[in-house]
């Protein structure tokens, strides 16, 4: 067997590239490369926005009351935070620096021997500090609070949608035979009421009450339905004037309208173009 037979039949795996540099691998680490010693960077995970927000996180962290802090251990704390930022290289603010000497000197005035009972209205060093976290919880809980309403181009997307101009006619609709078969309906109820009052009813003319109704329309103005009949003449009065607007209907004398379903319904009487055309 040949040699290149040989390796075919025991293969054997390559060493695997740790870092491809303008296309060759690179599987040993070369003797001349230098990294510099700032050339990392280290994110911290919890990122404050000042020295107030630090000492707030160090007090809930702690569960401690904030109008009682015990000024000697968040000084140890917020030390020992202020060297980790240092010892990483960090981009220490002035603000740190200060407020590490406010709480040295708060610190240093809580050690001070307390005055006699004669001189209680002295303040309490930590009422400043006190006051100035209270204030700064307060306007970080309202940022939270507005950052959580919902945001245009973050939480709502507006749609704009380009519709071609149009005149749309809105036409009323048509006097359906129930809507008047249920007013007429409601007419003869009341009628009922006026019926005991008339011993005797008078004939009536199915023509002549069309020129009431006639008379009482006009073209340019809408009456309302049960406006046209007279309730006191009765069930034999509404029949008669029903009939005598259903002659002048199709006759096309007046026009009915009925704005809305279940709404009211109106008469008018017909244009002067209607009336030449039906002589």
């Amino acid at each position: 067997m040949s040699e290149e037979q040989q390796q075919n039949h025991n293969p054997e795996q390559q060493e695997m590239p740790f870092a491809i540099v303008q296309g060759l691998a690179m599987t040993r680490m070369p003797k001349d490369l230098y990294i510099p010693p700032d050339a990392l960077e280290v994110f911290l995970a919890e990122s404050f926005e000042g020295p107030l927000d630090l000492l707030l996180y160090l007090i809930k962290k702690q569960n401690l009351d904030i109008l009682d802090i015990p000024i000697a251990e968040i000084t140890r704390q917020y030390m020992v935070y202020v060297e980790l930022m240092k010892e990483l290289h960090l981009e220490l603010a002035a603000e740190y620096l200060v407020m590490a000497a406010m709480l040295a000197e708060i610190k240093s005035r809580m050690l001070l021997p307390r005055p006699e009972e004669g001189c209680e209205d002295e303040d309490d060093p930590r009422a400043e500090l006190v006051r100035r976290l209270q204030e700064y919880e307060r306007y970080r809980q309202a940022a939270e609070d507005i950052d959580e309403l919902p945001r245009v181009l973050r939480d709502v997307f507006p749609i704009e949608m380009n519709v071609p101009d149009r005149k749309v006619v809105k036409l009323p609709p048509r006097v359906d035979m129930k809507e008047l078969m249920k007013a007429l309906a409601d007419i003869m109820q009341r009628a009922e009421n006026y019926a005991h009052h008339h011993v005797q009813m008078e004939p009536l003319s199915v023509r002549e009450r069309m020129s009431v109704v006639l008379g009482s329309l006009k073209a340019d103005s809408f009456v309302e339905f049960t406006s046209l009949f007279t309730i006191e003449e009765g069930r034999r009065g509404v029949v008669v004037t029903l009939l005598a607007i259903l002659e002048l209907l199709k006759q096309s004398l007046i026009e009915m309208i009925q704005t809305e379903v279940f709404g009211p319904i109106h008469v008018k009487a017909a244009g002067q173009s209607a009336s030449n055309d039906n002589e």
